[in-house]
């Protein structure tokens, strides 16, 4: 059995909101130029040329990338073979994100209740916090920053079996097509199928953590990848909704084991800020 103190990850967490928000995935910035480079509507090109330049000086200055800072969003593998030692692992996860959010001087933009008591709770805490169980004594703490407007483009569907790859595709290009400059484009898409209705929004956000360039290892599945980000980019939203050949930087699909009756679809829209950050302790 392998002993992490509950100090270290907090110490840990806290660095990470700090990085993630700062410093754009190196991935993601070598595409957003890519694509700079082949836009060839001018004021698409011009908006790019402002993201790598905004991407440049958050990285250089250490400030936002963007002010909205995001919701927490962390995907944590615990290893069976680890012990937290002074509390527990979401508990140190959330002090870190008070840590990070407070000394990083990041936008804390949670509320304590949905509908009534709409009060900042201050620090961005409480975190999502998503845990899988691995064998080994390894602690690996992933953190994604979601943004409100991206967030809220996100869409599920549960759709027939019959609907196939073809009822997929055009659900999820209908979806990211229908919103528009909303959530900041050129856009990270990650798509869920499979599982059910809460497991494959999960899924779909765990998406967004695949290195752009990175296809899904099944042949067929990486084949509707190419064929969504080519059908995404035709639709001409462009960045910033303001018209182009670049609406999606990538597309990234993953799927898992459903019922026989089910075909669950989610879509969960990432913006070009689309920061990420890891932590193996």
């Amino acid at each position: 059995m392998r002993t992490i103190k509950y100090s270290d990850i907090v110490t840990a967490v806290g660095s990470l909101c700090v990085k993630a928000a700062c410093v754009l995935p190196d991935d993601v910035l070598a595409r957003i130029k890519e694509a700079r480079e082949a836009e060839p509507f001018p004021r698409a090109r011009g908006i790019l040329d402002d993201i790598i330049e905004n991407a440049g000086i958050a990285s250089n200055r250490r400030i936002p990338i963007c002010q909205d800072t995001g919701t927490a969003v962390f995907f944590v593998t615990l290893g069976d073979g680890v012990r937290v030692d002074g509390g527990g692992l979401v508990d140190a996860i959330n002090e870190g994100v008070r840590l990070g959010y407070t000394e990083g001087y990041l936008r804390p933009s949670i509320v304590s209740d949905p509908i009534f008591d709409r009060i900042n709770t201050g620090g961005n805490a409480p975190a999502v916090v998503h845990v899988d169980l691995a064998a080994g004594d390894g602690l690996e703490i992933t953190l994604l920053p979601k943004g409100g407007g991206c967030e809220n483009m996100s869409a599920l569907a549960m759709l027939k079996p019959s609907d196939g790859s073809a009822g997929v595709a055009k659900f999820v290009c209908d979806t990211v097509i229908r919103a528009g400059g909303n959530p900041c484009p050129p856009v990270i898409v990650g798509v869920g199928v499979g599982g059910t209705a809460d497991a494959v929004c999960a899924l779909a956000k765990k998406a967004l953590l695949r290195p752009i360039g990175e296809h899904n290892g099944d042949g067929r599945y990486a084949q509707i990848e190419r064929y969504l980000i080519k059908e995404i980019n035709a639709g001409g939203v462009g960045p910033q909704g303001l018209g182009g050949m670049h609406t999606a930087l990538w597309v990234a699909v993953e799927y898992m084991p459903c019922h026989i009756a089910s075909l669950p679809v989610a879509v969960c829209i990432n913006c070009h800020a689309a920061r990420r950050a890891a932590a193996i302790l």
